[in-house]
């Protein structure tokens, strides 16, 4: 992407006629120069989304006076809609547990500038990574979840992404299962990440159990976090074929490799306002 600063302009509704034109109008109208442009018709659903980018630079205003001159149109529409200012990092919040393997990926791809985004700091239900995390020079923060404590703690996590201002909060294999309330606090911008086995294993050990049923495929699916357990928006996959040769050792080294790779993609993603969610559809502009 262009390093020029972009506004970007995403928003669905009700699909009918002259909504590209109403849009392309107000642009056009104010000498914008629209540098990428989307647009995706759900005919059964009945729905339009689209995404545009915006030259900043092109637009005699702000982004705030783009809101405003755009709120007439949106309201005309029926429109869900957003404009956010590619100046403005995003803020994101990373939970994790034990496994490293896709909190080291994330911090490799915020430290190179893959991942042009703020991290405030690193939240976690054990010690184990703080000094890793610290010596990156993030705050850490150990939340102990425990059985008779969850209310509690997860007041606490929402204390804390409130306090730094997070936009995003990522549970980078983070195992534990948030509340009810939090996922309802924040819907859209709770990011998780989890294997995903045809057919599909739970519990402790899921490469092991798809080994002994001879699994051909491992995938790895990037979702939206909700109240109900892993059944949020999707985001992004991926799958990697194995074999008979493969060992459980093998699968699990496979399985965290496309994790950490579909985690990232997938936050890269909603950073970008790629990813367009309407109850529980999703239409990814990549």
């Amino acid at each position: 992407m262009s390093s020029a600063r972009r506004y970007t302009l995403t928003l669905t509704c009700p699909d009918r006629v002259g909504i590209v034109a109403a849009v392309s109008s107000l642009i056009a109208q104010h000498q914008g120069w629209i540098v990428e442009a989307s647009h995706h018709a759900d005919e059964p659903a009945k729905r339009f989304f689209m995404r545009q980018e915006i030259r900043a630079d092109s637009l005699p205003f702000d982004v705030a006076a783009l809101r405003e001159k755009f709120a007439p149109i949106a309201a005309e529409f029926g429109m869900d809609w957003r404009i956010s200012d590619s100046a403005v990092k995003k803020r994101v919040v990373i939970l994790v547990s034990k496994q490293e393997h896709c909190l080291y990926d994330l911090l490799a791809r915020w430290q190179s500038k893959e991942l042009d985004i703020d991290i405030p700091c690193v939240i976690s239900n054990h010690e184990t990574f703080r000094g890793f995390v610290e010596w990156h020079g993030i705050p850490f923060h150990h939340v102990p979840v425990m059985p008779d404590n969850k209310d509690a703690a997860y007041t606490e996590v929402q204390r804390l992404f409130e306090d730094y201002r997070g936009d995003t909060m990522v549970l980078a294999r983070y195992m534990q299962i948030l509340s009810p309330e939090l996922c309802r606090a924040y819907p859209g911008r709770i990011i998780n990440i989890h294997h995903s086995f045809l057919p599909s294993f739970v519990g402790a050990r899921p490469y092991h159990q798809a080994y002994e049923r001879g699994v051909k495929l491992i995938g790895a699916t990037c979702h939206y976090v909700t109240a109900d357990l892993d059944q949020g928006p999707i985001i992004d996959q991926d799958v990697i074929r194995i074999d008979h040769s493969d060992s459980p050792e093998d699968m699990v080294r496979y399985g965290k490799d496309i994790e950490k790779t579909v985690l990232a993609r997938g936050l890269r993603y909603h950073l970008e306002d790629r990813v367009l969610a309407h109850g529980n559809k999703t239409v990814v502009f990549r």
